[in-house]
């Protein structure tokens, strides 16, 4: 036995010796580009760059970006999606769960150690900022992955949709808002590949390259394919797998792709590489909208760049059957959240996202400093707030979610602080008006070895059951990374083994700075109440409930008939042109007096 511990001390040794630090000092400011040639606007630069760099690093180093908000008129904070953060949980970033946000003049580092190899990315966790351009690859190289001398370069290659306006913009005026009460998403403007387009990336015949492949956009996931070349999956976010042969991609926003694809012996030809957005997922199809970006496999600079081949259906490879190469039998369950998603108006008329009853709301003070202010009160839920819709675990159980989704849309799940086996995912739904629900009585098809990955997307009706390992003490966020799902609510929390992470974990003091300087609450419960941490008066809350038979369809009739009483039928042609201000104040009143009436009538 003392002789086991010397090795493993050894090698404990030898792997720090090997680690090293890698610190990236980050001017976060606004970077005025035209990344689709299309529109001149500013987007959220680093050191006076746009597109951001990407960070990359070997596992085991240890990671230290420095980050300074220049912006200016914004806040801002930076999640590093897919990394654990084992035993710092502090450095995740998602505002109100595990830090303040970071005002303009002030200063924040993370500080971690990165653990995991692959594929993963870095983006800002406040509001709906990053699709204004602060996200970017980051990368952990690993010199024994399983693949390691399969291949001769090593690459990677982001997807986008993208928008001309700025999110804060879109959000105020086109989306949460009375005038859209039936919650449809903004249309993007254009598609981008390594945010730009026609790009052309150079190849060599007879070559393997491994290409790292992750979608930053906001919410259109995208089919990706390589016109006359097949290629292996070998990793998925950040989990490798059994390499897999495969013509076509299906990735969401949030999820990464690491493929392995080997180039032609001929140079006479260059091959488009296409990636097409799901236009299942936009409400409607502006005529303009180009929803397909291309780029070129290019052998031959000189030779044509010929338009993609039309293709009769989507083929991609469905990423549930992934082998993990580092197998586990599926996980035995200890406790079992079951949440239902839902789209719903609420009393102002606005359409929100819910999980069960409850539209997540952002508390006073971040939920990881509560636990930390919390003493043995942080393992009742109550304190961290109505509308964080928090689940205390346990430490080192296995947990359950299991998600039914009552809404006719595709919805991608992120995890933070871990990955999840994937245990059921359903088909979708045959028809808008009926939903699939899980039964545990009558489970479905359960693969030997399930995938395991951070984000995983629900079909239409439909549902998932994924479970996880409860051995990462922290409080993790789970939402849809839709941007504009988790603008209406669509998120939980989990905080995970509190008294581990009270007795092991400590928040920065340049963290707690950050607060203060930006005058936000750091102490106390959801509400910032130190004295009595049951005492909620003052929290943030979802609006009231619609009274009983208002519905978005007679919203809309309402919001209509009020503006064709207000302004006329012009407002037709003026509403796409318009901020609408005026005219929603004006529509709200009466809303207001409606409402009104209908309590007072009870």
């Amino acid at each position: 036995m003392r002789a086991f511990s010397l090795l493993a001390t050894l090698a404990a040794s030898a792997t720090a010796a090997l680690a090293a630090t890698v610190q990236y000092d980050f001017s976060v400011e606004w970077i005025q580009a035209n990344p689709d040639g299309d529109y001149d606007r500013e987007l959220i630069g680093i050191n006076g760059q746009w597109p951001p760099p990407p960070i990359k690093c070997n596992i085991h180093d240890r990671v230290i970006v420095n980050v300074t908000n220049n912006l200016g008129n914004e806040p801002t904070a930076i999640h590093f999606h897919g990394l654990f953060m084992n035993g710092t949980n502090a450095m995740d970033g998602p505002v109100g769960v595990t830090q303040c946000p970071v005002p303009p003049g002030s200063n924040i580092i993370y500080n971690f150690t990165v653990e995991q190899p692959g594929m993963y990315w870095y983006h800002s966790h406040f509001g709906g900022q990053y699709p204004d351009g602060l996200r970017a690859p980051f990368i952990v190289y690993d010199k024994d992955e399983p693949f390691a001398g399969q291949y001769d370069e090593d690459t990677y290659l982001t997807v986008s949709d993208y928008y001309h306006q700025s999110i804060p913009w879109l959000t105020a005026n086109k989306f949460l808002t009375l005038i859209n009460p039936t919650g449809a998403e903004p249309i993007p403007d254009a598609a981008l590949f390594n945010d730009s387009q026609n790009i052309k990336f150079n190849v060599e015949p007879n070559k393997t390259y491994k290409i790292r492949i992750v979608n930053v956009g906001a919410l259109v996931s995208q089919y990706i394919w390589f016109e006359d070349h097949d290629f292996k999956i070998v990793e998925v976010d950040g989990i490798y797998v059994e390499p897999t042969d495969a013509s076509m991609l299906y990735i969401t926003v949030a999820q990464r792709y690491t493929i392995l694809l080997t180039t032609k012996n001929s140079t006479d030809q260059n091959y488009p590489m296409i990636s097409s957005f799901d236009t299942d997922m936009l409400d409607k199809l502006p005529e303009d909208l180009v929803w397909n970006v291309t780029g070129w496999l290019t052998y031959d600079e000189n030779a044509a760049f010929p338009e993609p081949a039309l293709i009769d259906q989507y083929d991609f490879y469905d990423d549930f059957n992934l082998v993990p190469v580092e197998k586990e039998l599926p996980y035995e369950p200890d406790y079992s959240i079951t949440v239902d998603v839902s789209m719903q108006n609420l009393g102002n008329g606005v359409n929100y996202a819910f999980f069960d009853e409850l539209s997540y709301v952002a508390p006073n003070v971040p939920t990881l400093y509560t636990v930390m202010s919390s003493g043995n009160d942080s393992t009742d839920a109550t304190i961290y707030g109505s509308n964080t819709h928090t689940y205390v675990l346990g430490y080192q159980e296995v947990i359950e979610i299991v998600l039914n989704s009552k809404d006719p849309g595709k919805h991608p799940f992120h995890l933070h602080g871990h990955v999840f086996q994937v245990i059921e995912r359903s088909e979708a739904s045959p028809d808008d008006n009926s939903f699939l629900v899980y039964d545990p009585a009558n489970p479905g098809t359960v693969n030997e070895y399930p995938m395991r990955r951070d984000t995983v997307y629900v079909r239409p009706n439909g549902y998932f059951v994924i479970r996880f390992k409860s051995d990462n003490p922290g409080v993790w966020f789970f939402h849809c990374h839709i941007e504009w799902h988790l603008a209406q609510g669509l998120a939980l929390t989990l905080v995970e083994a509190p008294a581990e992470i009270q007795s092991k974990q400590v928040i920065p003091e340049d963290h707690y700075a950050a607060c203060k300087a930006g005058g936000y609450a750091y102490e106390g419960n959801a509400a910032g109440n130190t004295v009595n941490l049951f005492d909620l008066k003052g929290e943030k809350l979802q609006p009231k409930p619609l009274p009983a038979g208002f519905t978005a369809r007679g919203i809309v009739a309402m919001v209509f008939s009020c503006i064709s009483a207000f302004v006329g039928m012009g407002f037709i042609t003026w509403y796409g042109l318009s901020d609408l201000k005026t005219t929603e104040r004006e529509v709200a009143e009466v809303m207001g007096e409606s409402l009104d009436d209908s309590d007072a009538s009870k």
